[in-house]
């Protein structure tokens, strides 16, 4: 399932492509037909991710609200842009880095300045490094959903016809976005996104004052549910998914098992500074780098390409600790896949 990089990247790809836009709605699976004739004929005003949920906002006080799930994915084709994403599934990325700055960006990375950046000054720092234009006459360019990808399609005239189930395809006069396999895709009003904005946990990326890292605090230290329960409540933190939540819990030396009640307060701020601070690394390159140990170019590229490389224990079952004694192990906890390093996590700093 996508975690919250992954929709904060596609309410980005929206604001540079589609917001400002008066757009053509249409429901070619027919599933969302009546909310697209809802739709048709306005135009986009904003584009804004809290959490997992994406909210597009049209004129006339109306939202499409639209939650991935398992399966959902955006297709955007067309006269679209895409920043540098360093998303490289065949492991090479060459000069292509060098030209976009990654470097200069993970230089960042190591001293935490990325977490201080909103999404509209991420926005700006790409636009600095140079977008590429993906005009293809129509061809599908960039699925978005847990990852972005190219893909390769059939050339013909833009619009290009849709393909398979598509719920909603939103079309301007040169950019299309093509919406499969969602698992809430609705029209709301105001009061709509207002209930659904207050059930989520605070999100850093769309908020990042002191009040909303003290209701996350505040909310931890109420309840004696196990941190590795709750980082998964959409309604304790928004955006948490299985990956974020075991490598946030290892880069704080938490046993996931803890109480959060008997969590000192200072390690759940730190807890709160790093989740935003992974945050903004997942939307700046487009991956979930989590290891605070890159320290080369070299180290970066193979982090960059392989999982197992940008990963302290995600997906490391049996495998030594990076950090500390023992081995990685896996275990259930609320019905997923739960990886931790017990020789490491027991000892929170205070």
């Amino acid at each position: 399932m996508p975690e919250g990089h992954s929709v904060h990247r596609i309410a980005l790809q929206f604001r540079r492509d589609f917001v400002g836009h008066r757009v053509a709605a249409s429901s070619p699976q027919g599933r969302f037909a009546a909310g697209a004739a809802e739709l048709d004929g306005r135009r986009i005003v904003a584009s804004t991710a809290v959490g997992k949920h994406l909210l597009l906002e049209f004129e006339g006080e109306r939202t499409l609200h639209v939650h991935l799930g398992l399966y959902g994915a955006w297709d955007f084709a067309g006269d679209v842009t895409s920043a540098p994403t360093f998303t490289v599934a065949d492991g090479r990325i060459g000069d292509d880095v060098r030209r976009s700055g990654l470097t200069d960006q993970l230089a960042g990375y190591r001293d935490g300045a990325l977490s201080q950046a909103t999404p509209e000054q991420l926005a700006a720092a790409q636009d600095a490094k140079g977008e590429r234009n993906l005009r293809v006459g129509g061809r599908t360019t960039l699925r978005m959903s847990e990852s972005d990808r190219e893909l390769e399609a059939p050339e013909g005239d833009f619009p290009p016809p849709p393909v398979g189930q598509v719920r909603v395809r939103l079309l301007t006069e040169t950019a299309v976005a093509d919406l499969r396999g969602p698992t809430a895709c609705e029209v709301f009003d105001p009061q709509q996104v207002e209930r659904l904005v207050a059930k989520l946990g605070p999100d850093p990326m769309h908020d990042a004052s002191r009040k909303a890292e003290n209701r996350f605090v505040e909310r931890v230290l109420r309840s004696a549910t196990p941190i590795g329960l709750q980082l998964m409540d959409q309604s304790v933190v928004a955006g948490i998914g299985n990956i974020y939540r075991a490598e946030l819990l290892f880069r704080a030396r938490l046993d996931p098992h803890a109480p959060g009640r008997t969590i000192p307060e200072a390690a759940l701020r730190r807890l709160w500074k790093d989740w935003a601070h992974l945050l903004a690394i997942g939307v700046e390159t487009g991956q979930m780098l989590t290891r605070a140990d890159l320290k080369t170019e070299e180290d970066y590229r193979r982090a960059l390409a392989h999982r197992d490389a940008r990963h302290y224990v995600y997906k490391r079952t049996g495998q030594r600790s990076l950090r500390g004694p023992g081995t990685v192990v896996m275990e259930d906890m609320g019905g997923r896949s739960l990886y931790w390093a017990p020789g490491w996590q027991t000892r929170p700093e205070r």
